[in-house]
């Protein structure tokens, strides 16, 4: 595998990380922006591998469409693709991002972005 594709790899298991430390510290918008953050680069990378080249943006769901990602999942990620700017801009997020999220929200997060990197370490097999 190429340097560049582990490397955004790697970072896709370290927000996932942070998002955990973040979740055991409740502090659940930080939680819902690392887990699109996870999503986001482990499909960027397994994008890569497919494509041969970088894909530019933040849209989970457009990446995810790309990689042909199970219509299953593909519902759960476009619950998560909001969270790129609704979890950090409180003029976004109609107020406090912080405000709007808790442990069920963050959690269901959590899980999301831990299955799209399970799955692209699957098809990073193949």
């Amino acid at each position: 595998m190429r340097e560049e594709i582990s490397n955004w790899l790697r970072q896709s298991e370290e927000d996932l990380d942070k998002a955990r430390i973040l979740f055991e510290n409740k502090k659940f918008d930080g939680v819902a922006f690392n887990c699109h953050q996870s999503v986001e680069k482990s499909l960027k990378a397994l994008y890569m591998l497919k494509f041969n080249q970088g894909e530019k943006g933040h849209s989970i769901i457009h990446l995810a469409s790309k990689l042909s990602v199970p219509q299953e999942m593909l519902s759960r990620v476009r619950d998560l693709n909001p969270e790129y700017l609704v979890s950090r801009y409180p003029d976004i997020a109609g107020g406090v991002p912080a405000d709007n999220y808790d442990e069920e929200i963050a959690m269901r997060h959590f899980k999301v972005a831990k299955e799209v990197l399970e799955w692209v370490k699957k098809q990073m097999q193949k």
